[in-house]
């Protein structure tokens, strides 16, 4: 136990703790690998949740679009995508009038060598439209109004929304506002106008006590989530879930509320950790490659184990960030945060009804901040992009745990080595 291995980039990084140290390491309950992915998508495929098998809802379609999450989510497209399409041609559906759309949000486009990892199959990409959505086109985008309850701007990209038949696809993991990705996530913000992204992303959502990690329940962006499938009408989804090596344990497909809570019921159990105390000393990571490609998608980790983080503790993480900082609206944001402080920078959010761009994150980055201090080890940022992050930066983690334990007097160290995939909670 002197030596741990946390997610780090597209392999492990190997950490050694101080003598004297008392480490409790947090794993997700190990859950049963599906001996063959693709038999077992199309065991879903053809026995769905509260829906009709994929081979009867495409009968007289005469289009349909899929739907498949950005770079950042490890989803094993590969196993599901060819088996989709190749059900859709032989039920009917021209081959030419079937596109695949990658729903960035406002993240930026995957092209080239990258959309063909993320696709993970040639077949799909030689034979079916694949494209980008692009949230800040204008013409891109079908004007739904406004949602009843909180009236939320609905813009969907067309090319999702005019089609037949529409399919969501993703990865169900702990979302740190959504409370978890896939489903209906997959169209709002997946493939929705910026406006509707910004709204989702103002600080009267994001301030919410509801709006956390593995709650549906009350949490506001959830319930619009579900307001703008209603709006848009018949859709399904294909939800996968993964174990800490990426191999699939779980996959769901039928209509896109029903299908998406099979997957989470599946799921939350195995992936909350209860622990009868907290911990001065936290240690995480953003869960490796591709979460931990920039500073951006890094800060999700430093929310996710806040419930066992004593109040004045040290939380420390360790991201690759190999891609660097990210966007350059989310660096303008970091910089009014170390320019402003953290309560300045938040009153400069309370009165707006759209967030800029990316703020968002920087926002989420003053939940860790409040509580106590956030230390990170990275090899893919210098320079101005270090004094950036806003947090403590370190070159050797070991050192930064002994200096917490000495500062804090507790021994006790928390590690949790797949990052923000996993939900401590303190259960006293």
């Amino acid at each position: 136990m002197d030596k741990i291995a946390l997610s780090y980039g597209r392999g492990h990084l190997d950490i050694t703790l101080p003598p004297g140290a008392r480490p409790t390491v947090i794993r997700k309950q190990q859950l049963p690998k599906l001996a063959d992915g693709k038999a077992a998508v199309i065991e879903a495929l053809h026995h769905p949740v509260a829906s009709e098998p994929l081979s009867d809802l495409a009968r007289n379609r005469q289009s349909a679009c899929i739907l498949i999450c950005d770079i950042t989510r490890p989803v094993p497209n590969r196993l599901f995508l060819r088996p989709m399409i190749e059900t859709m041609i032989a039920a009917g559906i021209p081959q030419e009038k079937i596109s695949v759309l990658v729903a960035t949000g406002l993240h930026r486009p995957n092209l080239g060598d990258e959309l063909a990892e993320l696709v993970g199959d040639p077949w799909v990409l030689e034979n079916v439209r694949v494209e980008n959505h692009y949230a800040r086109d204008e013409d891109a985008h079908i004007d739904f109004g406004f949602t009843k309850t909180r009236n939320t701007p609905v813009k969907l990209d067309r090319l999702f929304a005019e089609a037949d038949l529409r399919i969501a696809t993703g990865l169900v993991e702990p979302h740190f506002m959504a409370g978890w990705s896939g489903g209906r996530k997959v169209i709002a913000p997946g493939v929705a106008h910026h406006e509707t992204i910004r709204t989702f992303h103002s600080a009267r959502f994001m301030e919410d006590p509801l709006a956390v990690q593995c709650n549906l329940i009350g949490n506001p962006l959830h319930e619009e989530q579900l307001e703008i499938v209603r709006m848009l009408g018949e859709v399904y989804a294909l939800n996968t879930v993964l174990d800490e090596d990426r191999d699939l344990v779980c996959v769901t497909f039928g209509e896109i509320i029903a299908s998406h809570q099979a997957a989470v019921d599946f799921v939350s159990g195995a992936t909350q950790i209860p622990l009868d105390r907290k911990f001065s000393t936290v240690i995480t990571s953003s869960a490796g490659y591709p979460l931990d490609k920039t500073y951006y998608q890094t800060i999700k980790g430093m929310v996710t184990p806040l419930d066992i983080l004593k109040p004045g503790g040290t939380l420390i993480i360790a991201s690759e960030c190999s891609e660097g900082f990210g966007s350059p609206e989310f660096r303008e944001a970091q910089a009014r945060l170390v320019e402003l402080g953290p309560e300045r920078f938040l009153a400069t959010l309370t009165a707006k009804s759209l967030a800029e761009i990316d703020e968002w994150q920087t926002e989420m980055q003053l939940k860790p901040m409040r509580l106590g201090s956030v230390e990170l080890y990275t090899t893919g940022l210098s320079g101005d992009d270090r004094t950036l992050t806003g947090v403590g930066m370190i070159d050797d983690i070991q050192t930064a745990i002994a200096r917490s334990i000495s500062a804090s007097g507790d021994a006790d160290v928390a590690i949790i080595p797949e990052g923000p995939y996993v939900v401590p909670r303190y259960a006293a």
